[in-house]
């Protein structure tokens, strides 16, 4: 089965904190590696940094001096010079100096001990700090990139986890409508159509829709009587016209919650107005689509008054 972009993100991500947390990758690679994810989430200046950490730094380049700074190339700033190479070509300076390191020794005494070892603690003192240097370095960048990939992996947990709570509510929604309310669900596709065409006409038309889908939901959960009920001091008529007043009245019967209720109403009241024939000229594109959303998950929660019992 395909997987979506996110959950292929969230793979190489996770993928990506493993080899640096554990450092089972040499660099090269994990620049490479990282170069994919930032191409994928549109990390623009850490794919054109990343670019400089596999081709060497240039002198001309605002990002490419920005990040001379931030991973501690810079030798003498005031003169511009510094550690232009790449991070793979840091790495050898490393284990070079580390092979020169292992072989260097103080020498025995000899007619002239003291000179000799001299230049050698010299020469050893000069491999160390190269070493300590260079691994600055190439430490620096590796916490730019654990620093880079765990904001996507935080971003990407936080969309994936959102996806799956809404794509089961989703679900849990569309079977609601489904099961009590059919004439309902048929509605749904036209004013999804609608709305994704943008023009004013069929904005018009998408929010009638919502309107009628709010109509056929009150008619399907509690339909017209003559009867009334009170609610909050208030006796409300439950006729064919009072769709509101029966959709309180299925929230009044179904919902404990004084507050929930109220917010029902409100949320319900709000919904009314927006989509009634005669303010369509003044609702965007946008808040057209944030109407359908919201009349959706309305009666989504409504029906789940009902499960919940």
């Amino acid at each position: 089965m395909a997987i979506s972009k996110s959950e292929h993100t969230l793979e190489l991500v996770q993928d990506l904190l493993d080899d640096l947390e554990l450092g089972r990758s040499s660099g090269e690679s994990l620049i490479l590696k990282a170069s994919r994810l930032a191409r994928i989430v549109g990390a623009e200046e850490i794919k054109e940094w990343l670019r400089f950490e596999l081709g060497g730094f240039k002198s001309n380049n605002d990002t490419s001096l920005k990040y001379m700074g931030l991973t501690g190339r810079w030798t003498k700033r005031e003169d511009n010079k510094g550690y232009w190479v790449p991070l793979a070509q840091i790495e050898a300076l490393i284990e070079a100096e580390k092979s020169k390191l292992a072989v260097m020794r103080i020498p025995d005494s000899s007619g002239d001990y003291n000179h000799a070892a001299s230049v050698a603690t010299r020469a050893m003192n000069d491999a160390s700090s190269n070493i300590s240097k260079f691994s600055g370095i190439r430490s620096k960048v590796m916490a730019r990139l654990h620093l880079f990939v765990t904001d996507v992996y935080y971003e990407k947990v936080f969309d994936h986890l959102s996806e799956s709570i809404f794509e089961s509510y989703k679900r849990d929604v569309d079977n609601l409508i489904s099961e009590n309310c059919g004439d309902v669900i048929d509605q749904i596709p036209s004013a999804m159509e609608r709305l994704g065409s943008g023009d004013s006409e069929a904005i018009s038309h998408a929010l009638t829709t919502c309107r009628r889908i709010i109509e056929s939901f009150a008619d399907s959960i509690f339909p017209s009587t003559d009867e009334t009920i009170e609610i909050g001091g208030n006796e409300l008529k439950l006729d064919a016209g009072k769709h509101q007043n029966r959709i309180n009245a299925y929230i009044h019967n179904n919902c404990g919650s004084k507050s929930r209720k109220q917010r029902f109403r409100q949320n319900l009241s709000n919904l009314f107005d927006r989509v009634s024939t005669g303010v369509h000229k003044d609702v965007s594109a946008e808040e057209a689509k944030a109407l359908f959303l919201n009349t959706y998950l309305f009666l989504g929660e409504v029906l789940h008054l009902r499960k919940d019992v």
